[in-house]
């Protein structure tokens, strides 16, 4: 079956579009929905609990250990961990990205079992925890009153025993963090006085415990017996209560007399940390952070979380409520709205462009008919590549709005040139037609697809981010290609019909408008014919102007801003609050208190939930805060025309036009300037990163490293060094860190000699300290259907003070002695946390953008100022997001690398030639370099968006030198000179050139000056795409014909042409309303 059989059997035509339709829906229905494709690598958190330890403790004894043997793992690329005075180790392992998730939780916990003798009794007591969960969270919502009713301890626990188990069971939740650690404990507070009083230290208590409070198997009775019943014996098992336990036995005499461990400590159902407190709008409250596996979809996880809370939320004791502070869905949802909304708009504005030169409806429906068959099939093969719909892979569809007509254009085009000629049925012309374009709409549509084919195959997070994009757009062409051959000519057959010229008719409005830009538009067409063949005529213009196109490609390229993606509002913002080293958690409280005003008073915060003791870049502290900020709705801050209109004439100025007070970036200012009289606190406000998956917070994460291996002091002057050089750069706005080595501490000596004159030793003087300050997890106990922890401390009265060492005895062959004969004091500093990365100590840095500039600048400000300041010894690698970014900061010269061979490979093969294919290739970068252009004018970056546009650029601009040069090849076949073929070719082709082009510029407008949730990138997109079209259009139409002319003569020096033995009457033709005089006069060049 030959493409002319379509057009006969226009049904069959039919058919096959509606099949893709068909299957498009399918696709559509069961594709998920994602803010991005599937970058983020998978990540493996390890986590344990030394009680009581400092930071110093827990790294050489936990960390280094279980380090040191998960490093190397399988797929993993680095490795970070953290160490806090709270007695906490961190691990976090990164691998491939791509990698199983599965197999990569498997494999660090084989490596962590192997570790396990090296650790603590008391840590592998309780347990090292593997768990597979990202970065970064899906949903954070609070549980919390309105009248504050209850308190944040039994808000805790309501939701560890209601909640988070229900929220786990969620497919895809990879864990469900609470920052409080207020589960409930069953508190054993010792009273220093009783116990001395008795004789007791506080591993008595914990020996007692471990006799009285188990769980047991007696065994049965009658087992294997002739008895009639068999019983089972049962003990009661671990104690439950608070006067259970305050009933166990300390020790008993031959008197009957007991002592019971109420006589000596309170005992308290209470809290297993106190170390960190939240409110939400000044209520007590909990906050839940619901965080993803690697592979899964957020959309779902999302939509699954809020059900299940609402859910939860019927059964919840009176008052209780849900707040959701964060729903990744919220920026995703709203930002797909408007792409949607852009894609109408779009279609329409190509509609009218079309229109405006197919001047007939009929003839401007055949190809807007191929825009839903494209783009509605497009989703089928996304859902058969496991793809997803995202905003990138809704660009590409919206950018090939404008190219998916093309091809239809084409044939509508031809076939209207077949009826200008006289022909006399529309099936007849559209059969011509199609016999001479259809090779044309192949090899355009091969080209066109080629340059998609290459970044499908990139790894890495750019890789990822390409191929959606890539596979979407070549998807698309492919099938308005298919539909070009099919459907297109069979409803030009049926549409479109015969011109009768000498048909007398009284002419409408409409008719005479599409007259005279007939007639403007041939007088165009002439002087545009004479002046290619000026140009034509002096190679030396073209040669030059290549230069100086490749030359502007090359500078603008090298001084565009650079970036991965752009900030976008996305209705969430972080506040983290550090104060003086070592502040009580009281004081940061009335700190936060402090804050929490001003940001009540600003109009655009909702809501406002406060984490005392926790800070999401600097880790936990008493010293620590962070506040999350819900924006209103989006739709609440909408700031329109006459918003800006009204701030001009309320005193902003021309200004007030271009600024937006209700977008996330000026409520971070306004959140500077409030809080900028608090006096004691660095303030950090910064909105969740744009790519989930990675980190908690936005801008450069960066990891500073001692590979020297000495002093910790040192190591952070010299960081403090680097980033007061750091900050000195216009590139950045903030450059800090969280650490601080000046956290007031006392180091703790024994004298061993007097201890053991004295019939004690260090460690049962330690075993004293832990027991009544660091806490002494001693026994479990069950409630509620979960496994609760049995600690034993100090009560809070014996702890305020060192003098309080006086108070606490250890016990000695003379009796009970006070821990403070044998130690002694000393005043020392020392950091809260102690990271690692990659094996080596390192200081976390985050790096801010400065205003006006981009990520990629702040990363090589960085890189910069590090050659310059960092001595031998110590360096620094990114992380996070920041470095996927810097892995992939030259993939933009790839990229064109890659396209730019496929293009020429495929058209040397369709050719017949290395030669000639060079005319498209080097009118390209004319187009490249505006994209560049437009995207420095309009204040955007090189990122995934701009670099998405070149992609579809290299692809469109190809396919306009391919008009040309295809036109002119045919008219130099049939005898014409090089040159008039050229010039011909030219002209021919300048309409359907104009229209898509056009079509593709204004239709892409709106994206360029777009408004509202995800206009950034939106911007970004446009501005390159507009940028690339209208200049890369406006160069080739003038130099292809030239290159056509120079490459064309080169390839005949090698290999003559081989003219077709017909009579040509048409090319004498075309030549004569160009050159004037009898057609007759022109000779077919022999």
């Amino acid at each position: 079956m030959t493409f002319t059989n379509f057009i006969k059997r226009p049904v069959l035509s039919t058919v096959v579009s509606v099949f893709f339709v068909l299957l498009g829906t399918i696709g559509l229905i069961s594709l998920p929905i994602e803010q991005y494709p599937d970058i983020a690598p998978p990540t493996i958190s390890v986590m344990a609990n030394y009680q009581g330890a400092d930071a110093q403790t827990v790294l050489n004894s936990v960390v280094t250990p279980l380090e040191e043997s998960i490093n190397g793992v399988e797929n993993m690329t680095y490795i970070q961990s953290t160490a806090t005075n709270a007695g906490l180790a961190m691990i976090t392992v990164y691998f491939k990205q791509g990698s199983d998730p599965n197999m990569a939780s498997v494999n660090v916990q084989n490596r962590v079992s192997q570790a396990q003798a090296l650790l603590p009794a008391e840590v592998t007591r309780a347990g090292v925890t593997v768990s597979k969960r990202q970065n970064s969270n899906v949903v954070m919502y609070t549980l919390t009153t309105d009248d504050g009713r209850y308190d944040d301890e039994f808000l805790t626990n309501y939701n560890a025993i209601n909640i988070i188990p229900l929220l786990k069971r969620i497919n895809g939740v990879g864990d469900v963090q609470n920052p409080g650690m207020k589960t409930y404990s069953m508190r054993i507070w010792l009273k220093p006085e009783k116990m001395k009083q008795y004789g007791l230290v506080p591993s008595d208590i914990s020996g007692a415990l471990a006799e009285q409070n188990i769980e047991a198997a007696p065994g049965s009775f009658g087992e294997q017996s002739n008895t009639k019943y068999e019983y089972t014996m049962r003990y009661k098992g671990r104690l439950k209560t608070e006067k259970e336990y305050g009933d166990i036995i300390i020790s008993a005499n031959n008197n009957g007399q007991t002592l019971h461990l109420r006589d000596v400590a309170d005992v308290k159902l209470g809290g297993l940390m106190y170390s960190v407190s939240m409110l939400n709008n000044e209520k007590p409250a909990v906050v839940g952070m619901v965080q993803q596996i690697a592979g899964s979809n957020a959309t779902q996880i999302a939509k699954d979380v809020k059900a299940a809370l609402a859910e939860a939320q019927k059964t919840m004791p009176p008052g209780m409520k849900v707040v959701i502070q964060q729903d990744v869905t919220d920026f995703l949802f709203a930002s797909m709205e408007e792409v949607v909304f852009t894609l109408f708009l779009t279609l329409a504005l190509v509609f009218l462009v079309v229109y405006v030169f197919l001047q007939d409806f009929r003839s401007t429906l055949i190809p807007m008919i191929a825009v839903p068959v494209a783009l509605i099939g497009s989703f089928f093969f996304l859902w058969m590549f496991g793809f997803s719909i995202n905003l990138l892979t809704l660009s590409a569809l919206l950018l090939a709005i404008a190219i998916v007509v093309d091809d239809a254009i084409v044939v509508v085009e031809a076939v209207h040139a077949k009826l200008d000629l006289g022909y006399k049925s529309s099936l007849t012309a559209a059969i011509d037609a199609m016999n001479e374009i259809s090779g044309a709409i192949i090899s355009i549509t091969l080209v066109m697809a080629a340059v998609f084919v290459p970044v499908s195959f990139m790894s890495g997070t750019s890789g990822t981010f390409y191929r959606e994009f890539g596979v979407t757009m070549a998807v698309s062409i492919i099938i308005s290609a298919v539909n070009a051959l099919t459907l297109s000519p069979a409803l030009c057959a049926i549409f479109l019909k015969p011109h009768n010229e000498e048909e007398k008719k009284k002419l409408s409005r409409i008719d005479r408008l599409h007259l005279a830009f007939n007639t403007q538009y041939e007088k165009i067409n002439t002087k545009y014919k004479k002046s290619v063949e000026k140009i034509i005529n002096n190679r030396l213009v073209t040669g030059v102007s290549v230069v100086l196109g490749i030359v502007a490609l090359v500078i603008t390229m090298a001084t565009t801003k650079t970036g991965l993606v752009p900030d976008e509002d996305t209705g969430v913002l972080f506040a983290t609050v550090s104060l003086e080293p070592g502040m009580s958690q009281t004081e940061t409280r009335k700190v936060t208190e402090q804050i929490d005003k001003m940001f009540k008073s600003n109009p655009y915060i909702e809501t406002r939930a406060q984490i005392i003791g926790f800070n999401f870049i600097a880790g936990q502290g008493s010293d620590q805060a962070t506040f999350i900020l819900k924006l209103k709705p989006f739709e609440e801050r909408k700031y329109g025309l006459f918003d800006r209109i009204k701030a001009v004439f309320d005193g902003a100025g021309i200004a007030g036009l271009f600024i937006d007070p209700t977008s996330s970036n000026m409520i971070l200012g306004m959140i500077y300037k409030q809080t900028s009289s608090i006096k004691g606190a660095r303030i950090l406000a910064f909105g969740p990163p744009m790519v989930p998956g990675f980190t908690m917070a936005n801008g450069l994460s960066i990891s500073m490293e001692d590979r020297t291996g000495g002093d910790l002091n040192k190591f952070f002057n010299i960081t403090q060094d680097y980033l007061k050089a750091l900050g000195e750069r216009p590139e950045i706005g903030k450059a800090m860190t969280s650490y601080n080595p000046n956290y007031p501490q006392y180091m703790v000596d024994i004298d061993v000699a007097k201890a053991k004159q004295a019939g004690t030793s260090p460690s049962a003087i330690l075993s004293v300290l832990q027991g009544y300050y660091g806490g002494m997890y001693s026994s479990n106990f069950n409630a509620y259907g979960k496994l609760y922890r049995v600690v034993i401390q100090g009560t809070v009265e014996s702890r305020f003070s060192e003098s309080g060492l006086n108070n606490v005895y250890v016990r000695t062959k003379g009796g009970m002695a006070p821990v403070g004969e044998f130690c002694t004091l000393k005043r020392v500093y020392g950091p809260s946390n102690i990271a690692r990365f990659n094996l080596f100590t390192a200081i976390n840095v985050n790096v801010q953008a400065a205003d006006g500039y981009s990520s990629g600048d702040a990363i090589k400000a960085v890189e910069e100022v590090a050659a310059e300041k960092l001595p031998a010894g110590y360096t620094y690698e990114f992380s996070g997001l920041t470095r996927s970014e810097q892995e992939s900061s030259n993939s933009t010269a790839i990229i064109f690398v890659l396209c730019l061979v496929f293009v020429y490979l495929i058209l040397s093969a369709q050719y017949e030639s290395y030669i000639l294919p060079l005319a498209v290739i080097l009118s390209i970068p004319f187009g490249l370099a505006g994209a560049f252009l437009f995207t420095m004018l309009f204040g955007h970056n090189n990122d995934i968006y701009m670099q998405i546009s070149l992609i579809m650029l290299i692809g469109l601009l190809a396919k306009n030198a391919i008009l040309i040069v295809e036109f002119a090849l045919e008219r130099r076949r049939t005898g014409m000179a090089i040159k008039y073929a050229a010039i011909l070719g030219a002209g021919a082709r300048l309409r359907p050139i104009l229209m898509t082009s056009l079509a593709m510029v204004i239709g892409l407008l709106p994206l360029m000056f777009a408004s509202g949730v995800g206009k950034n990138g939106n911007q970004t997109l446009g501005a390159a795409a507009v940028g690339g079209m209208f200049i890369g259009t406006l160069c080739q139409v003038f130099i292809v014909p030239s290159l056509f002319v120079i490459f064309e003569y080169l390839q005949e020096k090698f290999k003559p042409m081989s003219f077709e033995d017909e009579e040509n009457k048409q090319v004498a033709k075309e030549l004569k309303p160009f050159l004037g005089g009898p057609a007759e006069s022109y000779e077919v060049e022999e």
